[in-house]
């Protein structure tokens, strides 16, 4: 399976799952065009009769939502992300996915986890985090155009890692204690750590590259403000830390060591592959020496 394929597996866990993230579907992205298409025109028949509950509504929306911008995903990826066009287009791509949140908290709900629940909101900042993961592994090999262009292509990282961690905190990693009695202590493992499926996994597994790629580009930056560039998204995650970078030297350390453990622990064997991200660790550690 070439790379392009392997990201489309990868992201495609829209509304086709019962589990929204727990599953891989792999369906050709006309299906999820067609599909989203269907939950609009269900959503204005629901919206018309006025019966529904908010939830419900604002559900079918994001699912709507994932499964259209998946479609439109794909023929970024399958293009290469053109120089000219991908930024506007990643921009726009990431505001359509920022949406149903943005539209919970305009309503006054200032928890959006209690309308659109956890593995919604969990697809929805992973998409994020993912697109601009996969643009930032094209962009990083134009050589030329991340010098040019270095704050934005930083901001594109910063933003895409940001995203992840975001993906990585809606659900409390099991607190393991002598009350809690799991007979798969490989699965409890997991638990303890946050991971509940493949995808949380790549989630750490894609910050800590991507903090890889900005300390070898962009230098280490610790808490330079981002606010004067143009932002790939106007979402700022409930807060401003979108607006300062990241201190990808720490922040990828931490995220790899916990991909290798993960991998290598209650994992090992299961076809997860650690040297990339040993390589990865071992130039955090000459870099800090």
């Amino acid at each position: 399976m070439n790379e392009k394929a392997m990201w489309k597996r990868r992201v495609s866990t829209p509304a086709e799952c019962s589990s929204v993230l727990r599953e891989l579907c792999v369906l050709p992205s006309d299906t999820f065009l067609a599909k989203g298409s269907a939950n609009l025109d269900k959503l204005k028949d629901l919206c018309n009769e006025g019966k529904e509950h908010p939830s419900t509504l604002f559900q079918l929306y994001t699912q709507a939502v994932l499964d259209i911008t998946y479609f439109e995903e794909n023929q970024l990826v399958d293009e290469d992300f053109p120089e000219e066009s991908a930024l506007p287009k990643l921009k726009e791509l990431i505001s359509v996915l920022s949406e149903p949140e943005d539209l919970v908290r305009e309503c006054g709900i200032k928890e959006p986890i209690n309308i659109l629940g956890a593995e919604l909101l969990e697809c929805l900042y992973w998409r994020k985090g993912a697109l601009l993961y996969m643009y930032c592994h094209t962009a990083k090999e134009r050589t030329e155009w991340v010098q040019e262009n270095i704050a934005t292509f930083k901001k594109c990282l910063n933003d895409g890692v940001q995203y992840l961690m975001k993906m990585l905190s809606f659900r409390c990693p099991l607190q393991l204690n002598e009350d809690i009695s799991l007979q798969d202590k490989d699965t409890a493992r997991l638990l303890s750590e946050g991971i509940f499926s493949d995808t949380h996994l790549l989630a750490v597994m894609y910050s800590g590259e991507m903090c890889y790629w900005g300390l070898k580009h962009c230098g280490e930056g610790k808490q330079e403000s981002l606010d004067s560039i143009d932002p790939v998204s106007n979402s700022d995650l409930g807060s401003r830390s979108q607006n300062i970078s990241l201190d990808f030297k720490e922040t990828g350390r931490n995220m790899l060591r916990k991909y290798v453990a993960v991998c290598e622990g209650p994992l090992k064997g299961q076809g997860w592959n650690t040297t990339t991200a040993k390589q990865m660790l071992h130039d955090f550690m000459k870099s800090h020496n």
